[in-house]
C-alpha cells in the first residue's frame, strides 16, 4: 500500500500569486471595471488628478519595462522619448492646427524613429556604457528643448496646446481625460502582451538570458534590440502627446534627467518584466509624493530610504521575477500528478 506524498506547505505570498495565476482573466477583468467605474465613485477633481497621473506613468513605466525589464537593456534616458512625443504634438498642434489623434500617432513615430536613430550606433554597446550612452542622449535633447528658440521656445516653454479633443468632441472635463489615458494604458498592454506571446517575444527572451547564446542560435540580436527600442520609444513619446494635450503648456524641466530616474524607480518597485509590477510601482510613487504633503520637508528622505529598502530586500522589484503563465503550467502539472498518483494508489490498493 503506498502512501500519498505530503503537500507542502506553501506560504501567503505564494498562495496569492498561485490564485492569480489560475484565475487572471477575472482578476484582470475586475481591476478593469474597478478603473472604469473609480471616476464616478470618487468624483472629486484632486482624486482624478492623482489617478491620471498614475495611470500616465503606469504607461510609462510599462513603456521602460520592455527593454529594462524583458530586454535587459538598462536606459537612464527614457523621459527624453516622452519629452519628443510630447513636443511633437505640441508643436504640430500649436502651429499646425492638427488634433490630437493626429498629433498622436506622429508623436508616436516621430519618438520611435528617434529610439531607432539612436539605437542603431549605440545598441552593440552592453552594461554601464549604454546606460550613460542614454543619459547622455537624455541630456542632449534637454539642452536643445532648452536652446532652440525657434522652434521649442527655450525655457518659456510651449503654452496654448489645445485641449483633448475627438472628432469634435472636447474633453474639457478631468474624467473625460482620465479615460482617455486609461485607453492608452489598455492599449500599451495589449501591445506588450502580444509581443511577448508571440516569436518576437522569445526571442527576446532568449536574449535577455544568454545574448551570446541567443546570437548562436540563429536570432538576430541586433534587429530585435532595435525593434524593441523604437517601439518602447514610440510608446513613450504617445504618452508624451497625450502629456501635452493635458496640461497645455510643457516646458524642457518635465523631460529631464531626473524623471527618467523616476520612471526607472517605478519599474524597478513593482517589478522587472512584470506588467502588474509597472502598474504598482507607478501607482505607489505617484501617490507616495501625494500622501506625504503633511511631512514635506521629510517627505523626499522617506521616499529614498523606501527605494532603498526596496533594491536590498527585492532587487527585482515586489512583482519581478514571477511569471504567472509558468505559475499555472506548474499548478497544473502537480494536479495531473498527483490524479496519477491517486489513481495508481487505487489500483494498488484494488
Amino acid at each position: 500500500m503506498t502512501t500519498a506524498p505530503k503537500k507542502e506547505k506553501k506560504g501567503f505570498f505564494s498562495g496569492i500569486l498561485e490564485f492569480w495565476a489560475m484565475h487572471s482573466l477575472i482578476i484582470s477583468v475586475i481591476f478593469i471595471i474597478l478603473a472604469i467605474i473609480f471616476p464616478i465613485l470618487f468624483n472629486k477633481q484632486y482624486l482624478i488628478t492623482v489617478a491620471i497621473n498614475c495611470l500616465m506613468f503606469a504607461t510609462l513605466s510599462l513603456s521602460l519595462n520592455l527593454i529594462t525589464g524583458y530586454m535587459g537593456i538598462t536606459s537612464l534616458g527614457h523621459a527624453a522619448f516622452f519629452g519628443v512625443g510630447a513636443y511633437t504634438a505640441a508643436i504640430l498642434s500649436t502651429r499646425m492646427g492638427l488634433g490630437f489623434v493626429q498629433t498622436a500617432i506622429l508623436g508616436t513615430i516621430v519618438a520611435a524613429i528617434f529610439g531607432v536613430m539612436l539605437g542603431i550606433p549605440t545598441l552593440r554597446i552592453k552594461g554601464r556604457y549604454l546606460a550613460i550612452v542614454t543619459l547622455g542622449f537624455c541630456e542632449i535633447m534637454r539642452i536643445i528643448e532648452l536652446n532652440w528658440m525657434s522652434l521649442t521656445r527655450g525655457p518659456q516653454g510651449i503654452s496654448g496646446i489645445p485641449k483633448i479633443s475627438f472628432f469634435g468632441f472636447v474633453c474639457s472635463k478631468p474624467i473625460h481625460k482620465y479615460y482617455v489615458v486609461l485607453i492608452l494604458l489598455i492599449i500599451t498592454v495589449l501591445i506588450i502582451k502580444a509581443i511577448m506571446n508571440s516569436r518576437m517575444g522569445r526571442a527576446i527572451s532568449a536574449i535577455r538570458d544568454d545574448e551570446i547564446a541567443a546570437d548562436a542560435m540563429g536570432i538576430n540580436v541586433f534587429k530585435y534590440k532595435i525593434m524593441v527600442f523604437s517601439i518602447s520609444s514610440g510608446l513613450a513619446g504617445l504618452v508624451g502627446a497625450y502629456y501635452a494635450h493635458y496640461m497645455g503648456f510643457i516646458d524642457p524641466n518635465a523631460f529631464n534627467f531626473d524623471q527618467s530616474i523616476l520612471i526607472l524607480s517605478m519599474t524597478i518597485m513593482g517589478g522587472m518584466a512584470s506588467i502588474p509590477g509597472s502598474i504598482f510601482g507607478a501607482s505607489v510613487l505617484s501617490i507616495l509624493p501625494e500622501a506625504l504633503r503633511a511631512v514635506n520637508d521629510y517627505r523626499q528622505i522617506v521616499y529614498g530610504l523606501l527605494l532603498a529598502i526596496m533594491v536590498v530586500w527585492k532587487p527585482n522589484g515586489l512583482l519581478g521575477g514571477f511569471n504567472l503563465k509558468h505559475i499555472k503550467q506548474r499548478i497544473e502539472l502537480e494536479k495531473e500528478k498527483a490524479a496519477s498518483s491517486k489513481e495508481k494508489g487505487a489500483e494498488d490498493n484494488v
